[in-house]
């Protein structure tokens, strides 16, 4: 059983209402992708193929892939304010709720919330738990730059904790990111604001307070696993960094899960020996890289371990049900 936990809907309505609203500049490549340009580095892009469903379903065929989690990427909703913000939010948590119900056996949906609101954030959650039935929702690694930790969003995950409700973290670009070249944004930023975010999370207390849901890292957790002794070590020498929370932050990080989209062997290695398999999930980011499990499959670990990362994980943590 191949569960992908990483995957993402691209709808054309929202591309066309973030290319037009936000004034990105188009530029064509050579391999047929589209980049919509920001301060010199792609915010966004597309290929012709990643509306094709029908052919996604197709490539899952040929992957032996069974099951594609679906969450909108980066930026989300996010760059939007106010009611706009709540229409494009409830278009596309429709969008993928239709998708979903058109192939309920290949697809399963993560819904986005218009963060900017708490009070219409709560009503959505309620309609992404009822009307929706979706196994999940994606939170951002900030929301429009503003941290995730913020005090405001507290009922929020207070909500969330009490549903037991999957939370997969996507990173979003840096507050503030300037005018940069080499795709660092993409490249670096969202590694770092995925880091950075768990570990606001983690120093603030959200899964102390609130530790009966399930928190899915994207890309391995960015390089939070790499530097839980910096910060055990902070929590040892400053009092800031202990004010909220009663352990060392790595006991807490072994608590997160994490999928696979560091496509790394030695990372991946590390973050099966830190966390264990039962915390590991397999994702492809598909259709953006949609690459296969070989990263998994060539892992020195044992079958049943690998079984679990695959498909078992996922499987269990958002009650998701798989024709044999």
């Amino acid at each position: 059983m191949k569960i992908d936990i990483h995957a993402h809907i691209v709808e054309r309505r929202y591309v066309d209402a973030l290319v037009r609203d936000l004034a990105l500049e188009p530029q064509k490549t050579a391999s047929g992708q589209t980049l919509y340009r920001r301060n010199g580095y792609t915010f966004l892009w597309e290929r012709p193929d990643m509306y094709d469903i029908d052919g996604r379903l197709r490539k899952m065929d040929a992957q032996g892939v069974d099951m594609r989690v679906l969450s909108l990427s980066t930026p989300n909703v996010y760059e939007w304010k106010g009611e706009r913000q709540v229409e494009m939010t409830r278009f596309m948590n429709d969008a993928t709720a239709a998708l979903v119900r058109k192939h309920p056996d290949r697809f399963a949906g993560l819904g986005s919330l218009p963060l900017d609101d708490i009070e219409a954030s709560l009503a959505e959650l309620e309609r992404i738990v009822g009307e929706l039935e979706f196994a999940g929702v994606m939170i951002g690694s900030n929301i429009g730059g503003v941290p995730v930790n913020h005090r405001r969003f507290e009922p929020l995950w207070a909500k969330i904790d009490a549903l037991r409700l999957p939370v997969f973290e996507h990173p979003m670009f840096p507050p503030n990111t300037a005018k940069e070249d080499f795709e660092m944004p993409l490249r670096v930023g969202l590694v770092f604001d995925t880091t950075a975010a768990a570990a606001r999370l983690i120093y603030a207390g959200i899964f102390e307070r609130y530790p009966n849901f399930p928190y899915i890292l994207a890309h391995t957790g960015g390089a939070l696993l790499m530097v839980l002794e910096r910060l055990d070590n902070g929590y040892r020498l400053f009092p800031d960094c202990r004010a909220h929370i009663t352990r060392l932050p790595s006991e807490y990080a072994t608590h997160l899960y994490y999928d696979t989209c560091s496509f790394f062997g030695p990372a991946l290695r590390m973050a099966h020996e830190l966390v264990g398999a039962d915390h590991l999930l397999w994702g492809s980011d598909d259709p953006f890289l949609g690459t296969d499990s070989a990263h998994v499959d060539d892992l020195p670990i044992a079958a049943a371990d690998k079984a679990k990362i695959l498909g078992g994980n996922a499987a269990r943590l958002l009650k998701l049900k798989v024709a044999a």
